[in-house]
This record gives C-alpha cells, sequence and structure tokens, in this order.
C-alpha cells in the first residue's frame, strides 16, 4: 500500500479542476467530488478520487464536511500604520472620499503614520493581519504598497511584503503601488516623474505587479498609462484600480495596456467592460469596500454573462477593515448576486488567475500545491449562505495543518 504524508476525506471534495479560469457558465461548475479522499505528498496533491486505501502518517476524518482549495485574497493593502474610523464620521455626514483626501486625511494621513513606523512595527503588524486572515481560510493573498510616496518608504514597505512572504505560512505576492495618491507638496507631473525616473528601478525586484489608482483627481488617464508602460518594461505586470469613485476609462486603459486585472470596476462602462473581455482582462471585484464607501456595486452579472473572469477580494484596507473573504463571499451573492459556486470560483482559481497563480494553486488537482480548507458546513451551498461566523474548521497550506479549530 503507498505511502503519504496526509489524507483527507470529505463528503464534498470541491476540485474546481481543470486548473484554468472560469468564465460565463463555467464559474458554477465546481467539478464536486462526492465522499472522496485527497492523498497529499510532499506539500503537493498526490492523488483526489475515491476507492483507493493508502497508507498515511497523518489521517483526518472530514467524511461529513466540505473541502475546497484555499481562499485567495488578490487585492489588500494589508501592510499599514494607523486606524481612521474617524473619517467614518465625515462620511456619515456625506463628505466624499476625495474631498477628505484634500483636507489631508485619507491616504495621506494614512502615509504619515506609515513613514514614521518602523519595519519591525509594520511586519509585526502584518503578521498579526496575515494570522488573522489565514484563520478564516486565505491562504494566498497580495499586498500592495503605496503608503509611502516616495522611493525611500515605498522600498521598506515592499521589503516587508517580501519579509512576510518568506517568514509566514501564507503565499504572499507583492504589489508596487507608489502611484496610490500624490504626495503632499507635489504636482501630479512631478509625482509621476520621481515615479518612473526613480522608484519603478528601485523597486522592480521587490515587486510582481504595478499598481495605479486611476480617478478623477488622483491620478489622470495620461500619467497612469506612462507608469503602467514604464512599469511593464522593467517586469512589472500591470494592474489598475479601475472606475472605483466615478467613470475615469479604467477597464479600457487597463485593457489597453495589457494589465493583469482591473480592480473595483464599480462605474465602469459597458465598452469598458467589452475592452477587458476582449483583453482577457481579469475583473476583481471588491463589495465590502462599495459597501463601506456607501458606493454603487460592480455590475457583476453583466460582467460575467458578458464573459468576464470575475475575482472577488477583501480590499483590506484603514477604512475598509475586513481581512475575511467569507463575508466577500457573501456579499458576493447578496448585494452582487452572484450564485453561491461563482463567488467560490471567483475567491479561488479565478482569484488565483488575477495574480498569476493558477497554475500553482486555486483548484484541488494533482501537481497542485496542498491549500485545502475543512469547512464545517453540509454542502457548498452553504458557502456564503450561511454568514457571520467562521465555517472554517481547518487550513491545510502546503500539506501542512496550520489552522485546528476543531478537527479529529
Amino acid at each position: 500500500m503507498e505511502k503519504v504524508d496526509l489524507l483527507i476525506s470529505g463528503k464534498e471534495i470541491v476540485t474546481l479542476s481543470g486548473g484554468v479560469r472560469k468564465g460565463r457558465n463555467q464559474m458554477n461548475n465546481l467539478e464536486i467530488i462526492k465522499n472522496g479522499k485527497i492523498a497529499v505528498k510532499n506539500g503537493k496533491i498526490h492523488w483526489i478520487g475515491r476507492n483507493r486505501e493508502f497508507r498515511a502518517e497523518t489521517e483526518i476524518d472530514a467524511s461529513n464536511k466540505v473541502l475546497i482549495p484555499g481562499l485567495v485574497d488578490p487585492h489588500t493593502h494589508a501592510v499599514f500604520e494607523g486606524s481612521r474610523e474617524d473619517e467614518l464620521e465625515l462620511k456619515l455626514k456625506g463628505v466624499s472620499y476625495l474631498e477628505i483626501l484634500k483636507m489631508g486625511g485619507g491616504i495621506l494621513r494614512t502615509v504619515r503614520e506609515t513613514r514614521r513606523a518602523s519595519k519591525s512595527r509594520l511586519f509585526k503588524r502584518g503578521k498579526k493581519v496575515l494570522d488573522e486572515m489565514l484563520a478564516y481560510g486565505t491562504t494566498t493573498v497580495e499586498i500592495k504598497s503605496g503608503y509611502g510616496l516616495n522611493s525611500k518608504e515605498e522600498v521598506k514597505i515592499l521589503e516587508v511584503i517580501n519579509r512576510l512572504k518568506e517568514e509566514h505560512p501564507m503565499d504572499v505576492v507583492p504589489t508596487f503601488m507608489g502611484a496610490h495618491a500624490i504626495p503632499e507638496g507635489k504636482t501630479e507631473e512631478e509625482y509621476v516623474r520621481e515615479i518612473i525616473d526613480d522608484m519603478i528601478p528601485e523597486v522592480s525586484k521587490l515587486a510582481e505587479f504595478c499598481d495605479v489608482f486611476l480617478e478623477n483627481g488622483v491620478f489622470g488617464r495620461d500619467s497612469s498609462k506612462k507608469i503602467l508602460l514604464e512599469a511593464k518594461r522593467h517586469g512589472l505586470v500591470p494592474k489598475v484600480h479601475a472606475d472605483e469613485l466615478s467613470y475615469s476609462g479604467g477597464a479600457e486603459l487597463a485593457s489597453e495596456v495589457g494589465a493583469i486585472s482591473a480592480d473595483h470596476l464599480v462605474f465602469s462602462s459597458d465598452e469598458g467592460i467589452s475592452s477587458m473581455v476582449r483583453n482577457n482582462v481579469i475583473g476583481i471585484l471588491l463589495p465590502v469596500s462599495s459597501l463601506t464607501l456607501g458606493n454603487k456595486y460592480a455590475k457583476a452579472r453583466k460582467m460575467i454573462d458578458s464573459g468576464m473572469v470575475i475575482a472577488l477580494g477583501t480590499d483590506y484596507n484603514p477604512v475598509c477593515w475586513n481581512l475575511n473573504m467569507q463575508i466577500v463571499m457573501a456579499l458576493g451573492i447578496y448585494s452582487l448576486r452572484m450564485t453561491q459556486a461563482e463567488v467560490i470560483s471567483a475567491s479561488t482559481i479565478n482569484a488565483a488567475a488575477s495574480i498569476g497563480l493558477e497554475g500553482k494553486l486555486g483548484s484541488l488537482e494533482v501537481g497542485k500545491q496542498a491549500d485545502i480548507l475543512i469547512l464545517g458546513v453540509e454542502n457548498y451551498r452553504q458557502i456564503g449562505y450561511k454568514f457571520g461566523t467562521n465555517l472554517v474548521e481547518g487550513v491545510i497550506k502546503r500539506g501542512e495543518v496550520v489552522v485546528n479549530n476543531s478537527l479529529e
């Protein structure tokens, strides 16, 4: 009898097999194995199916539970210092996000506090954030810089992100986002030149992606395009904060520069949606962000029906204080009108594709990394339907149990 490191049984094993991003009706095809097992060896899935016996170092009986791939959060701002709960009162009184920014609040306030923080303090805080995310079932996370707004501080943040990547059990993907706001005392033109001339060459070895906040009153279309094309020349893959607070042509720009994703998409035009479909740009939707901004929600149904590949993320940041992808999935159902199967696809294989990792993780298939969640639900349809409590009973990362809430 063959020996493996770990053997897990499950009532429903949601495999999402095929290993490729899912669009349209494919999002509802979860490729479920009933009453099956997963055999893990050397941190990877060695076998998955039914009616085969193994001798295992460790065996987990989850035969009355649901197994799914580890959740992937493809959009966070998880390394920062400070909190801005007092700004919530301003928002409730009708003060807009951009008005708060002009008052020296918003991102600029977080920048001041993050600049004062040491790398060790940022790392300690970031680790605590990732520990909590992991407890809720997120096994892979993208983290953006963007609270430094000069070369020295952006490098500092990216170095912290890379230390988290090295030392934390989760897979961590670093993104450079120096174009998050225009720092005090500089014009847009001056700061864009600094990003292009100084920052991008320095951070290109510390990040995998480059993101920009294309928005009226922040970075214009021309500036964003210049930054993204220069980043691309240095090997960074483009991403775009697109059409979050107003229509800005972000979806169209993401298509034009060959971005892997365009994120938010609340005010995107029909043409922008069509251009993303034509150019295979993934849409990352962030419904908790819309909730906290009192904003409209992205037109997820139109996007899916148009053929766009949709992913979901938390947008965890100082004013969107949610670390839990399970809440995102619930809002995906109730606010974006996605099915339970669609939110699972959007939070696993599609989210992995939006950060270039669909070949490594995001589905339960032989040869892929053994990132597995054990959920205390009766079937997959209860995921997102039951919310407000943590459904995770166990988290397996690279074949190791890293969270054990109630495993036998």
